[in-house]
């Protein structure tokens, strides 16, 4: 058994993720901004702990980090406003990583999206632009990082139900924009759990959207 934490615990992927590895017998904390939340993480079996990551220092980090053996990053700001998306991010992904090595936890998975890169070439005139430029540093700073990390980068997010089945690859192999991108979170979810339990996926940056091949041999075979 290990001990998982979720931070952005009550987002729509880290609710499916989080009872998948509980029923693989781990021990799964939630860490949540809302107590209005608390219920509902509870309902998906992981135990909820209430932190404003945005405002939490790295100290603060550290201690609800203490005793983890990995650390999820499901967070985001949702957009809308740039200040908020390079407060959370970036920022609060980046303390989140230097916590991490603080409190002695190694292993982290950063679930990000597909395309991101500092060199992600989004107009600055683009609303997409803030959230482009927050996961690209964010991403960066964890490959520079000394963490067992591995990126992951799902396509258009979508509430399909869960195939289970993936295609590795990101924009530059060629996905259609309008068809092949489309991504089921619960196969978010699922690749977290993958991601976690297969060490090939450590040290990776890991694209993909729905596809033919199950998740556990795509990512076998990295």
């Amino acid at each position: 058994m290990a001990k998982h934490l979720i931070v952005g615990g009550h987002g729509k992927v880290a609710l499916l993720a989080a009872p998948l590895l509980v029923a693989e017998g781990h021990e799964v904390t939630s860490l949540i901004r809302n107590p209005d939340h608390i219920a509902e993480v509870e309902a998906a079996g992981a135990s909820a702990l209430v932190l404003d990551v945005e405002n939490a220092s790295t100290e603060e980090l550290a201690h609800a980090f203490a005793g983890q053996d990995s650390i999820v990053w499901s967070a985001g700001a949702g957009g809308g406003d740039p200040e908020r998306t390079y407060a959370v991010d970036r920022d609060a992904a980046i303390r989140s990583m230097e916590a991490a090595e603080r409190a002695g936890v190694k292993r982290y998975v950063m679930v990000s999206y597909q395309g991101a890169s500092v060199n992600h070439g989004v107009p600055e005139d683009d609303p997409f632009f803030a959230y482009a430029e927050a996961k690209g540093a964010a991403d960066e700073y964890l490959r520079q990082s000394k963490l067992t990390w591995t990126i992951l980068g799902p396509g258009i997010l979508t509430t399909q139900e869960p195939s289970g089945k993936i295609k590795v690859g990101g924009i530059a192999d060629g996905f259609d924009v309008d068809v092949s991108r489309n991504t089921s979170r619960a196969n978010v979810a699922a690749a977290i759990q993958a991601a976690l339990a297969i060490s090939n996926t450590i040290g990776r940056q890991i694209e993909f959207v729905d596809g033919g091949e199950p998740i556990g041999e795509a990512f076998a075979r990295l």
